[in-house]
């Protein structure tokens, strides 16, 4: 018997995916032939269709009881409820990135997170099941605002016993030693952005105000850090001017001895949105862009030094583990909600990072609730999220559920919103979408490669 699968015709074979997380390539000749058989004569090839769920010949109960496991391992997600508690402690920010998806030119600035919103916004926080969560303070930039930093992490392990993870995302041009004490001492996570080399950081990272670009400070940053022996977070964001430069970015990770990279596209929302024909670019551009990073980063790898991907990784696992982590973007429904709440300056509570981005942009279509007015279980059950959630199960989309990279992707009713006033995109192959099946191009045509399969192992095991 045949189970559901997707399929996608490549230059010389078949590239077969189902929900599983599984894949199997099949010659032409095969593949016609497992289809008008429901079977293939090739006896090693019939064994990997059957262990991998493709074809069966068994009961269909006992056939699913077989692949219970796969299906909980990539879906353990939804058996979580919201662990990611993003605080935007300010809108303020020392800083004029060009591709800033938190502001927008029409949007105004300088709104602070007071004690009475955050101790409101942590009861709601914690007020979830889930016993293991992370809080992540942003901003703007979230260092502008640093006592209400202090003030979450120390309310929130005085009301509560659950394993709370802390991380600021922040440029890190005002951190100082008191900071770096307190984050020391609590365990606290940095993460930052790391575009590339000088002309790059600077080019797309200036300090508000000026022509300054922030490199040299950053890169004494990172160098303290990294003599302290301090871990740090980084990722690379993209835009027209860093297209021709993928070897120097890469570069200035692999001086900085760093063993991991994450490469990301612009998302139009913010000022992105607004500066787009100056800093944008087609998906296939982009694509581009990040095959040459990853061939490069492999070639890297085959001279010695570890470096792996972010993206890949995540892709990977799904591919080659069949696990899904956590990952807000490329879930089935989305992390909207489900997965994460986006705490606003001013109290306000959003599904998720992105629509608090699109609050900026002023549209609070995602807006779930308010910290003096709210509790948990009216934000889970409430509209917006409801909607969220159904807009994003890929698997029941007329655009993604016959698609092959179904099982590894997902979709962004935030960004479909912002870009066409519809949770559903209104027509196939957005740009979203085009960039994420092109970065999955990349890697599946990579993995004929043993060496290139032992690099990709060694990044996600």
């Amino acid at each position: 018997m045949l189970n559901y699968f997707n399929f996608k015709k490549r230059k010389n074979d078949y590239l077969l995916t189902n929900d599983f997380g599984n894949y199997c390539i099949l010659s032409n000749d095969e593949f016609n032939e497992l289809i008008t058989s429901k079977s293939v004569t090739n006896e090693q090839k019939s064994a990997e269709l059957e262990a991998k769920g493709f074809i069966y010949n068994c009961r269909k109960d006992e056939f699913i009881l077989n692949f219970t496991q796969n299906i909980r391992n990539m879906k353990q997600y939804l058996l979580r409820p919201t662990s990611l508690h993003i605080f935007v402690v300010t809108t303020d920010c020392n800083g004029d990135c060009v591709y800033c998806q938190a502001k927008s030119h029409h949007s105004g600035c300088g709104k602070y997170m007071t004690e009475e919103i955050a101790k409101n916004a942590v009861n709601i926080a914690i007020s979830s099941p889930c016993q293991s969560m992370s809080f992540e303070f942003q901003g703007g930039e979230p260092l502008m605002n640093f006592d209400i930093i202090r003030y979450i992490v120390d309310y929130s392990s005085s009301i509560s016993d659950k394993d709370i993870s802390y991380n600021i995302v922040s440029n890190l041009t005002l951190l100082n030693d008191e900071m770096l004490e307190y984050i020391i001492a609590h365990n606290i996570t940095l993460s930052t952005s790391l575009d590339g080399p000088a002309d790059v950081h600077n080019n797309n990272r200036p300090f508000l105000h000026s022509n300054y670009g922030m490199y040299s400070v950053v890169d004494n940053r990172l160098n303290s850090l990294r003599e302290k022996n301090i871990h740090f977070g980084a990722i690379q964001t993209t835009t027209h001017f860093s297209l021709k430069k993928y070897r120097e970015i890469i570069d200035e990770y692999v001086i900085r001895d760093m063993d991991s990279i994450f490469i990301r596209p612009l998302t139009p929302l913010g000022m992105a949105a607004d500066r787009w024909n100056e800093i944008g670019y087609t998906p296939e551009e982009f694509c581009s862009f990040y095959k040459n990073c990853i061939e490069y980063i492999i070639s890297i790898n085959k001279d010695g030094h570890f470096l792996s991907e972010g993206h890949a990784r995540i892709f990977l696992r799904k591919i080659l583990l069949q696990y899904a982590e956590n990952y807000m973007d490329l879930r089935s429904p989305c992390g909207g909600g489900l997965g994460q709440l986006a705490y606003y300056s001013d109290g306000n509570i959003y599904t998720c990072d992105e629509a608090r981005m699109l609050s900026e942009m002023g549209n609070n279509a995602f807006l779930v609730g308010n910290v003096f007015d709210s509790q948990y279980k009216d934000i889970i059950s409430s509209s917006a999220c409801r909607a969220v959630c159904k807009a994003s199960i890929s698997e029941s989309l007329p655009t993604c559920n016959q698609c092959v990279y179904q099982p590894y992707c997902g979709v962004c009713p935030v960004v479909n919103y912002a870009s066409t006033k519809d949770l559903y995109e209104k027509s196939p192959a957005n740009y979203r979408c085009r960039i994420y099946r092109g970065m999955l191009d990349v890697l599946f045509d990579m993995l004929d490669d043993e060496e290139t399969l032992k690099i990709f192992y060694s990044w996600i095991e």
